[in-house]
């Protein structure tokens, strides 16, 4: 891994050559990969159609450099640690032999299925290692997958697979996750109703629930793998371009949008990204807890992960299950050296005390990192003091599905951090501030709307099916540059901290105030847990502040408890960032990524109820329903 990043002035060299010349800084990058030919051209592109290719006219196969290269020098080292989800059952480790030979067998039951080159495969599975099994099957043949959660609706389910055109789903009976039984295979099933076109559903057993086997469509796994003996099959061909996979995002409007992404540039950025971020070691023991079904799981629990040979950690269940040290169980048993997780899983952890971490050592812990959300500057903190022993340096990443990587993040010991920032831009990545009319923003001390003004390897070609969507969606809003949809400022140093959605960031009595620096600001005050902060039409200020808290127990005297935290805010910002209008609630309307749809929240905050747009990827929508009859 010629290209790992060793120091603070490393960076900045590497950063400069990246910015000078693209093509060859990514030219040397790829060259560290295997190729069955190599590119005629680096890169082509043009934002305004938008059409962006990367390394023209190059053969590879990414499973390939996943597994087939690692054979002769990492062959009994493990690929996959898999803890499950109750502490009964023991845990798995596939090493890359091992992995290399599931892969191919499963690849030709893929083919027996007649499954060819270009299909569209639904992959609807608990977090077992057979998912990543199935995922690098599909890349081994050129067949494309699109993973969708676990914990799905049928509706939803149906909605992607007639959106993809997929003929072939592969799925499980059921799945573990935490205390729930989640029935997999029925879910699918229902969803088939409306999809006549799938015609041949392989079913891994997990759960050995009850489930309906459909004569002619239906399959077991294991007696399909039985069927076969092909232990090498050769991988399939596949141009830089191909589409490695479509991931579904939700959008406002209910249709959901499949973001694509390429194989040689995917591969490239995914694997750089992990390497560099997390400053990786020989030997390393990589623990991420996000799902697979989200571009975290792809990009950092499997893709980026195989490619650079490391070892990656993956767990079945929740945090809190069966307590509250589960994770810290799981990082000293297996002696994870890098931990991977969410601001939103801290903070469920945090408002558990101290008392779970009581006789855990977490002394393998290296490298720490936080993904999905800005991380509040308590939880920050309650992450380096009590996970980290102030020893492990946070990482705290920015990125997107779109972008299929991260692009802002401190770079693990090597550049600075700086709680509540992502810092600064990895190599190859050129972010601009506009404002609302897209002129560039220059100087430091600025605040803006985060766009990116060149193409990096990793970032989305299309949404599958609707080009145009694409382009409006991220290309349209200001001309030549891709639009985050996120507002940022960059500090007097040139660090970048993101304050949230544009429609996140307020405009109240003329002053920007980001929702994330009034939700940290909220979070300081005594027994809050979590909070989340929106816009809403006000007569005087143009837009108004609503909160929605959540507390460690719901108040007695909540007027005299808002006015405490209103002080807190006002301590912390200043008046002009108090919330006009303050509700405490249990929960928070969260996708199963960890994500607030704010979206909602404002919904209800602005009165408009009868649309709430698209909640197919929300965890609990009770707690929609609960919120909307407390409103203020």
């Amino acid at each position: 891994m010629n290209y790992q990043i060793k120091s603070y002035e490393q960076y900045q060299k590497d950063y400069a050559a990246s910015v000078a010349d693209p093509q060859g800084f990514w030219a040397s990058v790829a060259e560290q990969f295997v190729w069955r030919k190599k590119w005629d051209t680096v890169l082509q592109w043009d934002f305004l159609k938008p059409d962006v290719q990367w390394f023209i006219n190059g053969k590879l196969n990414i499973t390939e450099n996943c597994l087939d290269r690692h054979l002769a020098a990492l062959g009994d080292r493990p690929a996959i640690i898999w803890e499950p989800n109750g502490t009964d059952e023991p845990h798995r480790v596939l090493t890359y032999a091992q992995l290399h030979d599931y892969v191919c067998r499963f690849a030709a039951v893929l083919r027996n299925s007649g499954v060819k080159k270009g299909d569209r495969i639904c992959i609807y599975m608990g977090m077992v290692p057979e998912l990543p099994v199935a995922m690098l099957a599909c890349a081994r043949i050129g067949a494309i997958h699109s993973v969708i959660f676990g914990g799905f609706s049928a509706q939803s389910i149906a909605d992607r697979l007639q959106d993809a055109g997929s003929e072939f789903v592969i799925t499980c009976d059921g799945a573990y996750r935490g205390p729930k039984d989640i029935p997999l295979k029925n879910t699918i099933d229902d969803a088939l109703a409306a999809c006549p076109a799938v015609k041949r559903v392989i079913v891994y057993q997990r759960t050995h629930c009850p489930v309906s086997m459909i004569k002619g469509r239906d399959v077991w796994w294991h007696e399909e793998l039985q069927a076969v003996s092909e232990s090498n099959l050769p991988a399939e061909e596949m141009d830089a371009e191909d589409p490695l996979f479509i991931l579904y995002t939700s959008g406002s409007t209910g249709k959901p949008k499949g973001v694509v992404h390429s194989t040689a540039g995917y591969m490239v950025y995914a694997t750089y990204s992990f390497v560099n971020v997390f400053q990786v070691q020989p030997g390393d023991i990589h623990f991420c807890t996000a799902d697979i079904g989200w571009i975290t799981g792809h990009t950092y629990i499997v893709y980026g992960v195989l490619c650079a040979g490391g070892t990656s950690l993956m767990y079945e269940g929740i945090p809190t299950y069966p307590d509250a040290g589960r994770l810290w169980d799981i990082v000293d048993k297996h002696q994870a050296t890098i931990l991977y997780t969410a601001p939103t899983a801290l903070r469920s952890l945090m408002a558990h005390g101290l008392q779970p971490l009581a006789g855990k050592s977490l002394s393998s812990l290296r490298v720490l990192g936080t993904v999905g959300e800005p991380i509040n500057e308590e939880a920050w903190h309650w992450y380096d003091d009590h996970i980290g022993k102030n020893r492990c340096p946070i990482v705290d990443t920015w990125w997107q599905t779109e972008t299929g990587g991260i692009m802002l993040s401190n770079i693990a010991g090597i550049t600075p951090a700086k709680p509540g920032y992502a810092t600064l831009p990895l190599p190859g990545i050129q972010p601009v501030l506009v404002d609302e009319q897209g002129t560039l923003i220059y100087g430091n001390d600025v605040s803006g709307n985060l766009c990116i003004r060149f193409p990096w390897p990793s970032i989305v070609r299309t949404t599958y099916g609707d080009h145009e969507r694409c382009r409006t969606n991220y290309f349209a809003a200001y001309e030549g540059l891709y639009f985050t949809g996120d507002g940022c400022y960059r500090d007097e140093n040139g660090m970048y901290r993101i304050t949230g959605r544009v429609d996140d960031v307020l405009n109240v009595s003329g002053h920007r105030i980001g929702t994330a620096e009034v939700e940290n600001a909220i979070n300081m005050h005594t027994g809050v847990l979590e909070s989340a902060v929106v816009g809403y039409l006000h007569d005087l200020k143009g837009q108004g502040i609503y909160a929605y808290i959540i507390m460690q127990s719901m108040p007695d005297d909540a007027a005299h408890t808002q006015a405490d935290i209103l002080q807190t805010i006002t301590r912390v910002i200043g008046a002009i960032a108090r919330p006009d209008k303050v509700q405490f609630v249990h929960g928070l309307p969260k996708t199963r990524s960890g994500k607030i749809m704010r979206r909602i929240l404002r919904k209800i905050a602005e009165g408009e109820t009868d649309n709430l747009g698209d909640t197919s990827t929300l965890l609990d929508p009770g707690v929609v329903e609960e919120i909307m009859q407390g409103k203020v």
